[in-house]
């Protein structure tokens, strides 16, 4: 019935041989019960019916009769016929004897033996055939569908008792058994298809029809047991409506079951697979015939031992047997899957190799001859895939020759295969190469190639696929081993040819490997959970989107540049697609993480096109058809990343909305830094006159908005994603607006206020780093039980939140009272520290590391900031107090950065870390308990407690050596530099030479007169004394100094803030260069500038030189001041006298830039005023004027360039603080 419905059903007519042969069984064990013969006839016949069973498994062996392996169907047909001629034996000399029972023994181990026999010969043919390079074997379906008909058939009868008023108890239980039977048979299948299938929906199906099947039989079997304790018509009735779902559950599966998509697939066998198994079947059927007869003459004897002439046709049939098994066994073994292959792929590969011989030959004689008909780019492309699909088949090969003897013909014929397009690639590029190494190594790889997988064809023809031959199976694995080595060292020289002429075959093929990997079954085991994947997956897709935009431009201004962009493109991808693959896994619903697998998959396919078309615009940077086309490419890409991005956000928006707000909050934490910087220097003012008290309430308000995002951040995590995203975003909104205001208000309080305005700036910013700590907190707390241990972190952030805003509240309101505010500093500085030692001791590795010497120089901040700490507790002054909270802050925190940056090391040993860490902790402490000390002495100013800072500052102080002799320790040997050269001396030389050279050229401007001019220019007249007297007065105020700048050092050596102090050396040598740059800078200035005044009074340069030359000479004095200011005693007389001279220089230098801009303006305005008159209605004159225009823009813009060149050169020499900035 069931082949009738589906005659191409695998398997479906072996089913049917087997039921046929119970049946013969069945009907052989009924005429011995019941039927009385002559000694020794039912056992003949009963052989015969057997044999007759078995005949038909040779009619057409397109199916598999059995698991054996090949060799295992020889070692069948030996065993048997081993057996066999025991029994043929063990009947003629029973015959003989009249034995009866031992003659029906005889004959039943002869037909059990021919059985075999014929089962081997059928599995055998079936596999020579199947292993046809042209046959197509078959595979197993996902399910039976024969399996769940039954079962459906069997559960419908069974309920059919159940609810049928005429049945039994008995027949109850036993229809209960039979649907208890069926369905645990039905649900343990769809486990194993859903466990088996790769299509996520079938998956699913199978999971749900089993749920359903398994709950509708629960129910049923509760009826059931009721009916069972009370045969009533209301239970009755029970369980014949908790039938109904049950037979539709199964019914519904069974359709599902029966979809061909899971049927199984038949073997398909060419017509010269049918040619091999026809030896192996003629002497199968020859066996089975005599066999046949040989069994009829042993009937006849066993009633009549007595006739000669039997005896002789039973001595004939018993040849016949002979001959026909040994026949089999030949065939069998002549037949073997594979060995005709094998010797097929070894002519056709030996053919290779004198092929590429051959091309050797005619590169030593120089005669090889270019392919003109291919590109050498499409030629490598086709060496390289044919290299690696050699490759790929290398496992499979070795896999086949020792276990699997129908795929070994398949597989050394694909092997055999790739290599003719292999020689005739490797050929046509030797013969593209010009340099003749090159072509002999591409060769030569090529030949060492082919000869490895002539070894490996050998090796697998011995081992035959047979896996019990393991004398074969070390030298298979070696050969592949050598084929292995073989395809990677060609592969490396492609790569390195491919790179030379901008090809990126390796970097496609990394991404497609990544790709291919998203696909591959289950990855794994997760070590995090989806939300630390989705934040890998956005901060790696960003960065592809980035670079590809980044390659947009550099398409066009630099294309030699794309190799290392498409580099990144592929780095990063890589990544994205190990946290892709993470990310599928753990999402939920499932749909979600299909939904990620394949955006990143796509986003693969779009990232492989970029790759390739930047390598093709490296080969050819002019193409503009290329350039057009990798533009296109990076625009795909681009869409494809926020595709990615939108499915990410889509399983999770809360998770999603957090990394977006973190992000933002990122960038206004270094807005805030630079603002700093501004405030720092003097240069945060207002606009239109704002004070602080117009944003006070504005900053207040907006701060209190916050605390209330923060309450919605924090019960978010424990909420839906929708209203985690919406606090998420809805505090990224408030933070900005609240830095605004802050800066606002900062700007307000006036430039003439830095420390103030620091103060204020650190306090928001203290607040946006405490928001980007619970936005973090908050997104690994999402979801989670309330006793994980991510809750407990998240409720330690928000507290810490709190307690910045706070803190934010309480500046703000103490800005404005100058009695207090210099105490909140303190304060909120006390508590920024202790969150950076929290977030120091943290076992976080910081990102990056640093030099000791970077640390050596962080640290002796401290050591300053100590001093004004103590200084400040002593006067008690407000200012001092703003001061020293400032800077304490940041030196502490730089300290904390580099000592974990540097402890954190590679080379740094255990011992050594971990000394920097507990002293860097320890210092921390220290400071903290000085800072402390200081707050005490503000509110309790007594001599016992101002006496204690000095406690406190020498426990930091201890800290301090600690950590500069661990710092000391991490170089090599803790060895130290010595300069030869004192740079105080170099130093004090330089500042004297600077100062002479200044006076040297303000003589100069002495002598200079201004030049005669016609009558009609006394505006000009009065312009050039401007000049010189401007330029004099800028001479004399630089003169003045260098000279106090020369002063001020001799006062540092004096004190000994300066000196050859080991420890210090290092820092004081840079500080003496920053001076000597600045003094050289100066003196280099003032040079230029009376050039451009003698020039400019002289008619021969411009006011724009001489404005630059003035605006120079001011920026080196500001940076000569601020190297002198990095050692010096503020209120020193010496840095009275520097600060009033370097103003002076600053006052002339405005002067000149003032007179020498009025002049260019009114030349300009002169200039205008020619033009309208005299060159209007002339063409070619307007021609000839854009064209000078246009002249005069490049040069323009060669000059700007050619600054900021020159800058960047000098900034090299230059330690930070005197660094320019070139942009």
């Amino acid at each position: 019935k069931s082949l009738s419905v589906d005659p191409a059903a695998a398997n479906a007519k072996n089913l049917l041989a087997a039921a046929a042969r119970a049946v013969t069984d069945s009907i052989n064990q009924l005429i011995t019960l019941c039927t009385q013969q002559a000694p020794g006839q039912k056992e003949c016949d009963n052989a015969l019916r057997e044999l007759e069973a078995v005949g038909k498994m040779l009619d057409n062996p397109s199916e598999p009769v059995s698991d054996l392996s090949y060799f295992d169907c020889i070692e069948s047909v030996m065993e048997n016929s081993k057996i066999l001629g025991e029994s043929m034996a063990g009947i003629s000399q029973n015959c003989k004897t009249g034995d009866v029972s031992a003659f029906g023994d005889s004959v039943g181990s002869a037909s059990k033996a021919l059985c075999g026999l014929t089962e081997a010969a059928g599995q055998a043919s079936y596999l020579v055939g199947v292993s046809d390079p042209n046959s197509q074997a078959g595979h197993q379906g996902l399910v039976d569908p024969i399996q769940f008909a039954k079962a459906n058939q069997a559960i419908q009868m069974a309920c059919q008792n159940l609810v049928d008023p005429q049945s039994s108890p008995s027949q109850v239980l036993s229809a209960a058994t039979i649907v208890a039977k069926h369905t645990s048979a039905l649900c343990n299948a769809c486990r194993l298809a859903s466990s088996k299938t790769t299509n996520p929906v079938a998956k699913r199906h199978f999971v749900q029809s089993a749920k359903e099947v398994a709950n509708t039989t629960a129910n049923l079997v509760k009826t059931i047991k009721a009916l069972d304790g009370d045969f009533s018509e209301d239970n009755r009735s029970r369980c014949r409506v908790a039938t109904g779902p049950l037979i539709e559950a199964v019914e519904n599966l069974t359709a599902f079951a029966s979809n061909p998509e899971f049927a199984s697939v038949p073997a398909q066998i060419s017509s010269e697979g049918s040619a091999a198994q026809e030896p192996i079947l003629q002497s199968a059927r020859s066996m089975l015939d005599s066999s046949t007869h040989l069994l009829k003459t042993a009937r006849s004897l066993a009633i009549n031992p007595k006739d000669p002439p039997t005896w002789s046709v039973l001595a004939g049939h018993s040849r016949t047997v002979s001959d026909s098994i040994k026949s089999l066994i030949t065939a069998i073994r002549d037949k073997a899957p594979g060995q005709r292959e094998c010797d097929s792929s070894i002519d056709n590969i030996n053919r290779s190799i004198r092929d590429i011989e051959q091309a050797s030959l005619d590169v030593v004689s120089q005669n090889l001859t270019s392919r003109d008909d291919i590109s050498l780019e499409a030629l490598q492309e086709q060496l390289t895939s044919s290299v690696q699909e050699i490759g790929h088949l290398i496992d499979p090969v070795s896999t086949a020759a020792r276990g699997e003897a129908s795929q070994l013909g398949h597989k050394v014929t694909q092997l055999a295969g790739y290599f003719e397009p292999l020689v005739k690639a490797s050929v046509g590029v030797a013969s593209k190469l010009k340099d003749h190494q090159q072509q002999m190594t591409f060769l030569d790889q090529t030949k060492t190639l082919a000869e490895s997988a002539l070894q490996m064809l050998y090796a697998a023809k011995e081992g035959g696929g047979n896996p019990k031959a393991s004398h074969t199976h070390d030298a298979i694995a070696e050969a592949a081993q050598l084929m292995k080595e073989a395809v990677d060292d060609i592969m490396v020289t492609l790569n390195e040819a491919a790179s030379e002429v901008g090809m990126v075959g390796g970097m496609v093929e990394s991404i497609a490997e990544a790709m291919a990997k998203l696909d591959e079954g289950t990855p794994p085991e997760p070590a995090g959970s989806f939300v630390e994947y989705q934040t890998n997956m956005v901060k790696h897709s960003k960065a592809i989107a980035v670079t590809a935009q980044e390659m947009m431009t550099k398409s066009v201004t630099g294309p030699d540049e794309l190799g290392a962009l498409a580099s990144q493109v592929t780095v990063e991808y890589g990544q994205l697609a190990v946290q892709g693959r993470l990310a599928a896994h753990t999402a939920e619903p499932e749909e979600i993480g299909f939904q990620i697998k394949n955006r990143v998959q796509d986003l693969g396919h779009g990232c492989i096109f970029l790759v390739q078309k930047a390598g093709a615009l490296q080969i050819c940077p002019s193409d503009g058809f290329s350039k057009r086309e990798l533009i296109e490419c990076a625009r795909t890409v681009t869409e494809k990343v926020s595709l990615v991005l939108s499915a990410l956000q889509t399983s999770n928006k809360g998770a999603q909305a957090c990394i977006t707000a973190a992000s933002a909050v990122s960038g206004i934490i270094a807005d805030l830094d630079t603002t700093i910087m501004f405030a720092s220097a003097g240069t945060l003012n207002a606009e239109n006159d704002e004070s602080f008290a117009d944003h006070r309430e504005n900053i207040l308000k907006t701060a209190k908005a916050l605390v209330e995002d923060t309450k919605m951040l924090v019960s978010g995590a424990a909420s839906g994603h929708e209203r985690l995203a919406h606090a998420a975003q809805s505090s990224a909104k408030t933070i900005t607006q609240l830095t605004d205001v802050v800066k606002m208000g900062a700007a307000g309080i006036g430039s003439d206020d830095p420390e103030t305005q620091v103060v204020l700036i650190n306090a928001v910013k203290d607040v946006a780093k405490a928001l980007a700590e619970l936005i973090s907190a908050t997104k690994c707390a999402a979801g989670k039980a309330a006793d994980d241990p991510s809750m407990y972190l998240l409720k330690s952030a928000a507290k810490v939140m709190v307690t910045n805003v706070t803190s934010l509240l309480k500046t703000v309101k103490a800005v404005e009272d100058e009695a207090t505010r210099g105490t909140r500093a303190l304060e909120a500085t006390i508590e920024c520290i202790k969150q950076e030692l929290a977030l120091f001791q943290s076992r976080d590795a910081p990102h990056k590391t640093t030099t000791p010497e970077e640390f050596i120089r962080m640290t002796k901040g401290i050591t300053m900031a100590t001093a004004k700490a103590v200084a400040a507790g002593n006067s008690g002054r407000q200012e001092d107090i703003i001061q020293s909270a400032n800077l304490s802050r940041k030196a502490v925190s730089d300290m904390l950065t580099t000592c974990k940056q540097a402890a954190f090391h590679p080379e740094v040993s255990e011992e050594v870390k971990n000394r920097a860490l507990m002293y860097g902790a320890e210092c921390t402490s220290g400071y903290i308990d000085l800072l402390e000390q200081v707050l005490l002495v503000l509110q309790k100013p007594t001599t016992e407690q101002k006496q204690q800072l000095a406690a406190c500052s020498k426990r930091v102080a201890g800290a301090v050596t600690e950590l500069i002799q661990t710092a000391e320790a991490m170089k090599d040997g803790g060895s130290e530099w010595v300069d030869p050269e004192d740079p105080t001396v170099i130093a004090e030389t330089e500042l004297l030479g600077a100062a002479a050279s200044i006076e040297a050229a303000a003589k100069k401007l002495e002598q200079l007169k201004p030049r005669a001019k016609p009558k009609l220019a006394d505006e000009t007249l009065n312009f050039e004394d401007q000049i010189l007297e401007a330029a004099k007065s800028i001479a004399a105020a630089t003169s003045a100094l260098v000279k106090s700048a020369s002063a001020a050092q001799r006062e540092l050596v004096a004190q000994g803030k300066v000196g050859s102090i080991p420890a210090n050396a290092v820092d004081d040598g840079q500080w003496s260069q920053g001076l000597i740059s600045a003094a050289r800078m100066v003196a280099a200035a003032t040079s230029s500038l009376c050039e451009a005044a003698n020039a400019s009074v002289q008619g021969h340069a411009s006011e724009e030189k001489l404005i630059s030359s003035a605006k120079q000479v001011a920026a080196s004095t500001a940076q000569l001041l601020v190297a002198c200011k990095v050692k010096a005693d503020q209120d020193s007389e010496a840095m009275r006298r520097l600060q009033m001279a370097g103003n002076a220089v600053k006052k002339a230098s405005d002067n000149l830039v003032r007179a020498a801009q009025k002049a260019a303006f009114n030349k300009a305005d002169e200039d205008n005023v020619v033009v309208e008159t005299k060159f209007v209605g002339g063409i070619a004159r307007i021609i000839a004027a854009q064209e000078e225009m246009l002249k005069k823009e490049r040069e323009l813009e060669e000059a700007r360039k050619k600054l900021i060149k020159i800058r960047q050169q000098q900034n090299k020499f230059l330690p930070t603080e005197l660094r320019e900035d070139t942009n």
